[in-house]
């Protein structure tokens, strides 16, 4: 690993508060790759081999069943996945691509179960984290449970629009095929939740929105800090 890379790594609040030996052995026992795009990295039901970081790019979360696939969730640095399974010892419940080159450290899952046992503040980090995903699956449990498909675009435009500057120009993260599969929607769906937002200001050119009457997306979306705000 190049010297450059640690500190980022140790940012991350799951090492931030590890022992400098801990976390060097940890380290030391590490691997860090470069995959290209579109390179599927886990397949759910396989056993948990490794934690994975990713340093750079972006790595999409997804599940197959029935002939069906769904995106589960996107990774960006400095982010882990999948640190459930590899505390449990057990087989991944998503795989995992990368969405573009993808910088990832790949730490075995061994050294990770070990560090917990013998660091006492990294097991701390380990349960806030848990408990902060958690928390995300929960408010994504329940946008899909309690609001529309048009409520759910509505509410996911206004928190880009946060995220971007607050300026109302908006730059999609993602495919539309792939952000229609975030709020649980097909892509015609997408296509026709779009056309019901024009009234309310959002003007679509491509990847680029336009929030030009953003109190009244306000209004139809009802957006709620139990559901819409990380901090929460």
């Amino acid at each position: 690993m190049r010297p450059s890379d640690l500190p980022q790594v140790r940012s991350l609040e799951l090492f931030e508060s590890m022992s400098d030996s801990n976390f060097e052995k940890l380290m030391q026992a590490a691997y860090l790759q470069t995959f290209p795009a579109q390179l599927e990295l886990i397949t759910e039901g396989d056993p948990a081999d490794f934690l994975y970081i990713v340093i750079e790019g972006c790595v999409e979360l997804f599940a197959r069943t029935n002939g069906r696939e769904s995106t589960m969730g996107m990774v960006r640095p400095v982010g882990t996945f999948i640190l459930a399974a590899v505390l449990k010892d057990a087989v991944y419940l998503m795989s995992a691509r990368t969405c573009q080159r993808c910088k990832l450290l790949m730490v075995p899952s061994e050294n990770i179960r070990d560090a917990f046992q013998n660091d006492e503040a990294f097991a701390r980090a380990i349960v806030i984290e848990l408990a902060s995903c958690y928390r995300v699956v929960v408010k994504e449990h329940k946008d899909l449970k309690l609001r529309t498909a048009v409520e759910r675009l509505a509410n996911r435009l206004l928190r880009y629009n946060i995220d971007q500057g607050e300026n109302g120009a908006i730059e999609l993260p993602h495919d539309k095929r792939t952000l229609a599969s975030l709020l649980g929607m097909t892509p015609e769906n997408l296509s026709r939740a779009f056309n019901t937002l024009k009234p309310y200001g959002v003007i679509v050119h491509g990847n680029r929105i336009s929030l030009e009457d953003i109190s009244s997306l306000e209004t139809l979306a009802k957006p709620n800090p139990l559901i819409d705000d990380r901090l929460t």
